[in-house]
């Protein structure tokens, strides 16, 4: 009989998660397996929730909410034989989006009974691990402001604040190397990537791969607002990548510094991790992952 256990955030999503929780459960059950549910009443009682699961060593640690609870779970998994599955029910669904089971209960079920997985990268920073994009920069600042809504709907909330920090943002000077490769400049932002997507599925970094044991850095230089305003909507369809004013970077190490007393903390998988200066390494096959057909 297969154990899978289930971390839930039921507040996610508009309480969706929870919704989407009991759907599940309830295929899991019927056909056969023993499931164990757990739901954090915060991100601390999460981890420890994530921790308490993986110990256990089941078959499969499934989340059921948003980026950030696949974020705490991530922190426990790494290192271990656990699959992670991904069923997006939160507001952004980034990792959903990349590495993430069907939505719907049924396909869901079959997937994590089938146990199909495979090895991906994790990226390391600040003594936590990601798997989508570390932001640190304008986009950061903007996730701060999203992070402080009251209510949530998703990429219009990104795009909101976006426009609500765009009147007060001073472009950064940063220091980067890649592999030894160093590259000072003035920037709005500079975004390290894993996978493809941060905001609710904009492709900042739409070349990332979380298999390839690569880090795609993605650098926006200085430009005025008018102009940001007129590329920004490029970075849903990733094609901002072909602007002169972008540069883009790979490698394993990624260090990322910024010059002055500046108000800048960089997020990950759309949480809050550190200010800079900081490193990002890749970390090869660190996490199984469920995925949804035969795994490589």
């Amino acid at each position: 009989m297969p154990t899978v256990a289930l971390l839930v955030n039921p507040a996610a999503g508009r309480r969706r998660a929870a919704v989407a929780a009991a759907a599940l459960l309830d295929r899991l059950r019927a056909r056969g397996a023993e499931v164990r549910v757990a739901a954090g009443e915060s991100a601390s009682d999460s981890a420890r929730l994530a921790e308490r699961l993986v110990a256990e060593r089941p078959d499969a640690l499934v989340t059921v909410g948003g980026d950030g609870l696949v974020h705490l779970a991530l922190q426990a998994l790494v290192g271990t034989d656990v699959p992670l599955g991904v069923v997006g029910a939160g507001t952004g669904n980034d990792i959903a989006r990349e590495l993430g089971l069907p939505r719907a209960p049924d396909a869901a079920a079959r997937a994590v009974l089938a146990g199909h997985t495979r090895r991906i990268d994790t990226a390391a920073a600040a003594g936590r691990h990601y798997l989508s994009v570390l932001a640190c920069g304008f986009d950061s600042r903007v996730n701060e402001r999203v992070n402080g809504f009251r209510v949530r709907t998703g990429r219009l909330d990104y795009v909101a604040g976006v426009l609500a920090e765009l009147g007060s943002f001073t472009p950064l000077h940063y220091t980067l190397d890649v592999d030894g490769r160093r590259l000072e400049a003035e920037g709005m932002l500079v975004a390290v990537g894993n996978t493809r997507c941060y905001g609710g599925g904009m492709r900042v970094c739409p070349d990332a791969r979380p298999d390839d044991g690569l880090l795609d850095v993605v650098l926006v230089r200085r430009v005025g607002r008018a102009r940001f305003l007129r590329l920004f909507p490029r970075v849903f369809t990733g094609s901002h990548t072909g602007l002169p004013e972008v540069t883009v970077l790979r490698g394993r190490r990624v260090a990322v510094a910024v010059d002055g007393a500046v108000d800048v903390v960089a997020h990950a998988d759309g949480e809050r991790l550190a200010a800079p200066p900081l490193v990002c390494e890749a970390v090869p096959g660190s996490v199984r992952v469920l995925a949804a057909g035969p795994g490589r």
